[in-house]
């Protein structure tokens, strides 16, 4: 019997709670630092017990073939750094049924609010979670308030992060990918916006990831359920240390001080 999307859900954010790892970037750009061998990335992270790894259609495929996993969520979006001006325009690649066909757990799809094509991308989205409802497929929403047409509220502490949770979860995602709005009250609002599971992005590979542990301490404080975090760990020396960092604070509860003491090993 297939499972349902209450029963697929809970697989991959078990007790509503998730450390997800985005490795969908090298559509996006290649060479990408820690992408150059697969098999052996996605390796560490699922046996450091990595809830989901989001992965492109063809590099999803490959990896359950390979691994038999069921916890790959396929992200059916995709932009190139090559596309001059629409290069942050993500245009859908996939439907749900070939991402269900492909042995995906859920999809993913992106919105860059304020883009000149937002409108395609919402539509693009909104279409998604319309066939993956009834495959029982988890949808995972992308949605980022980062195009130069954004508006902005005076009034919004979250600077259109609480807006774009608001976009996923209204066009029928299951849950919500935003930007970590620098601060837990700001965004104990966007938590308090939407009735979905919240998990924030990693940032620039720049940020040190002791200080990373710390805004996913503040984060889970305030509401949210974990992180989609790619770059800050499949980047890493030892990825799988980073994975046990990250699930330390988010299903045990650890503080960002004793969780950084796994990066060691």
């Amino acid at each position: 019997m297939a499972e349902t999307l209450v029963e697929r859900l809970e697989r991959i954010l078990p007790g509503g709670k998730g450390v997800w790892i985005p490795m969908d970037h090298g559509i996006s750009g290649y060479p990408e630092p820690g992408l150059e061998n697969m098999d052996s990335i996605v390796d560490s992270c699922i046996q450091a017990g990595a809830d989901a790894i989001v992965l492109q259609k063809g590099v999803l495929s490959h990896h359950v073939e390979r691994t038999g996993w069921s916890n790959f969520v396929c992200h059916v979006s995709v932009s190139t750094a090559h596309g001059g001006s629409r290069d942050q325009s993500k245009v859908r690649v996939a439907t749900a049924d070939e991402c269900l066909m492909r042995g995906a757990g859920g999809v993913s799809a992106q919105v860059n609010l304020g883009d000149v094509y937002e409108p395609e991308m919402i539509e693009d989205m909104g279409m998604l979670t319309g066939e993956a409802l009834p495959l029982g497929l988890p949808t995972l929403g992308m949605v980022y308030p980062r195009g130069p047409n954004l508006i902005i509220d005076e009034n919004d502490s979250t600077n259109g992060v609480a807006h774009a949770a608001r976009v996923a979860w209204e066009l029928g995602c299951d849950v919500v990918k935003v930007p970590w709005t620098d601060g837990a009250d700001s965004f104990a609002e966007v938590c308090q916006a939407v009735p979905i599971p919240v998990l924030i992005s990693g940032g620039p590979r720049n940020t040190s990831f002791t200080d990373l542990l710390s805004i996913v301490e503040q984060a889970m404080a305030a509401g949210g359920a974990g992180v989609c975090m790619g770059r800050q760990v499949f980047g890493a020396d030892l990825p799988g240390n980073h994975v046990r960092a990250l699930s330390a604070i988010i299903h045990d509860g650890a503080n960002a001080v004793d969780a950084a003491k796994l990066l060691d090993g």
